[in-house]
């Protein structure tokens, strides 16, 4: 049997990746430096922006199972995407491969809301809002779920370069400005915002710095990457002997 260093060593996250070429800078997805454990990309050719977010076309979806099994073929432990709106792949996405398959952050959203109270709204942050319908929310139970939503479509830096793909080269620091503002004033418009999920995986290396202006916990693509990692590399608990909880409530 594999030492827990070993097996850790040998567990790959797969990721389905679009056909873009703009620079991806720590805390994207597609960015190595992001994790401290092993990924492996797949580019699905011809999976724009363009076609993915604002046109959910269905004849990716086929492209997209190729390049799932593909992964699974090379061996990774689980697989995801680089885009949040693949969720509305994720049943046929999940179903085409036998290893665990999160296709978009947004499958956290359920989860998330059960941790708020019931009167708070999960917020969304997504690429695109006219784009992120019911269809998307219902593919992972969250059609009902309380959201108040902000798209980037009209950031001029997320437009040109994420979206229109006018250019490779990227200005962090304009798109981190866009990504506070719309962050910032989603939350003022919406007071009962408990929580943040970020759709969008352009957004995700901005995360800290959201969390740090409007103050409530932040989910996106890499914390349940991270979760997903974990529960694949388990390892025994240190210490010895039985701790005690003191206080009334054990």
């Amino acid at each position: 049997m594999a030492s827990g260093a070993e097996a850790k060593s040998d567990v790959v996250i797969g990721v389905l990746c679009l056909d873009t070429s703009f620079t991806k800078i720590p805390g994207h997805i597609r960015n190595r430096t992001t994790f401290d454990f092993p990924v492996a990309y797949k580019v699905v050719e011809g999976a724009t922006a363009e076609r993915v977010v604002s046109q959910a076309d269905p004849r990716l979806l086929d492209p997209f199972i190729r390049a799932a099994r593909e992964l699974e073929a090379e061996g990774v432990a689980a697989i995801t995407g680089a885009c949040g709106f693949l969720v509305i792949f994720q049943r046929q996405l999940a179903d085409a491969v036998t290893v665990p398959l999160y296709a978009s952050s947004l499958i956290q959203l359920p989860m998330v809301h059960r941790m708020i109270r019931s009167d708070q709204k999960v917020g969304l942050l997504v690429a695109r809002e006219p784009a992120l319908t019911r269809r998307h929310l219902a593919a992972i139970g969250g059609a009902d779920v309380p959201v108040c939503i902000a798209g980037m479509e009209e950031q001029p830096e997320f437009r040109e370069v994420m979206l229109e793909g006018r250019r490779d080269e990227l200005d962090a620091d304009r798109l981190e400005r866009e990504v506070l503002g719309r962050a910032e004033q989603l939350a003022l418009d919406n007071p009962d915002m408990g929580a943040l999920v970020i759709e969008c995986t352009d957004l995700v290396p901005f995360a800290h710095a959201i969390q740090a202006r409007i103050g409530v916990p932040v989910f996106d693509i890499v914390t349940l990457t991270e979760m997903v990692y974990r529960s694949l590399t388990r390892r025994p608990f240190g210490g010895h002997g039985a701790a005690r909880c003191h206080g009334s409530g054990s």
